[in-house]
C-alpha cells in the first residue's frame, strides 16, 4: 500500500522535505539541496512561503503505520473533518449496537429457548 504524503514527524524543520523525501522514495539529502538551490536562484521570501504553506496544507505523519485501507481512510477523515469522523464513528458503534441488541432479543426469546429445548 502506498504511502500518502505526510509532513514526517521526525523532520529538522516542520518536516516538509523528509515527508517529500519519503512520498517520491528520494533521499532527504536531495531534497534538502534542491531546495537550497531553488532558495538561492529565487530569494528567501518565495521559497519560505511555499515551505510554510506546505507545511500547512501537508497533514502530519501518522503515530503508527497504517494496517488496512480502512484506517487510511479514518485518518484523512479525521485530519480533514474531526467533527465528521466524530460522527462516523458514532454511527458505526451504534450500528454495532443495534445489531448486539437484536441478538440479545434473539437469544433471551421464549421460541430460542423452546428451540434448544427441542433439539437437545
Amino acid at each position: 500500500m502506498r504511502r500518502g504524503l505526510y509532513r514526517s514527524r521526525q523532520g529538522a524543520f516542520l518536516g516538509v522535505c523528509r515527508g517529500l523525501a519519503e512520498y517520491f522514495d528520494l533521499s532527504v539529502t536531495w531534497i534538502r539541496v534542491f531546495m537550497i538551490l531553488v532558495l538561492l536562484a529565487t530569494g528567501i521570501w518565495p521559497i519560505l512561503g511555499v515551505y510554510l504553506v506546505a507545511a500547512l496544507i501537508m497533514k502530519p505523519e501518522p503515530l503508527r503505520p497504517f494496517q488496512t485501507a480502512d484506517e487510511r481512510e479514518f485518518y484523512d477523515s479525521y485530519t480533514t473533518s474531526r467533527e465528521s469522523a466524530a460522527q462516523r464513528i458514532k454511527r458505526r458503534y451504534g450500528s454495532l449496537e443495534r445489531r448486539i441488541r437484536r441478538l440479545e432479543d434473539t437469544v433471551t426469546s421464549r421460541e430460542y429457548d423452546w428451540h434448544r429445548r427441542m433439539n437437545s
